[in-house]
């Protein structure tokens, strides 16, 4: 495993946690006016997962049809949301930046959220990603695994356009 410091030290980390979970129009909504700004690193997406299909009792092996298991849009990408999301960590620039992202969730959220600055991202590599990733792990994807989920699945890295 690498012993080296990411670029992203300075960078400030903070977490939207909104007192409900959103729709799947509010999260495209709130991705897509996110991901608009200049400044925002990374971000996680957190919240319960929306299973393709009933693992255990009566009904295994049968389709879940949760309405917000959709296929968004956020700019030119589209996204299948997996989760019902209920909390969001970015990593943004300066505080400029922190207080814009803020600004767009009082604009966008349906209800009332905690808005909070932390460490919510890894700073170095752990178990789980020199296991997924190998030694010379990107320092920009560390965190980001789901150590229950494929590797395909793990990761959708959205660039700004230019």
């Amino acid at each position: 495993m690498s012993n080296s410091t990411s670029d992203t030290d300075n960078l400030i980390q903070v977490e939207i946690f909104p007192h409900r979970l959103l729709s799947s129009q509010t999260s495209q909504k709130l991705l897509t006016e996110l991901q608009g700004l200049d400044g925002i690193s990374r971000m996680v997406i957190h919240g319960p997962r929306l299973p393709l299909e009933v693992k255990s009792g009566p009904g295994t092996g049968h389709k879940v049809d949760h309405p917000d298991r959709q296929v968004i849009q956020v700019a030119d990408t589209a996204l299948e949301l997996s989760v019902c999301v209920g909390r969001l960590w970015l990593e943004v620039a300066n505080v400029d930046v922190k207080e814009e992202v803020r600004t767009v969730c009082k604009r966008v959220l349906p209800c009332i959220f905690d808005y909070k600055e932390g460490l919510f991202f890894h700073k170095k590599a752990t178990v789980t990603d020199y296991a997924k990733f190998g030694s010379d792990v990107d320092p920009k994807i560390l965190g980001l695994t789901d150590p229950k989920v494929k590797i395909d699945d793990q990761v959708c890295i959205l660039s700004q356009t230019e």
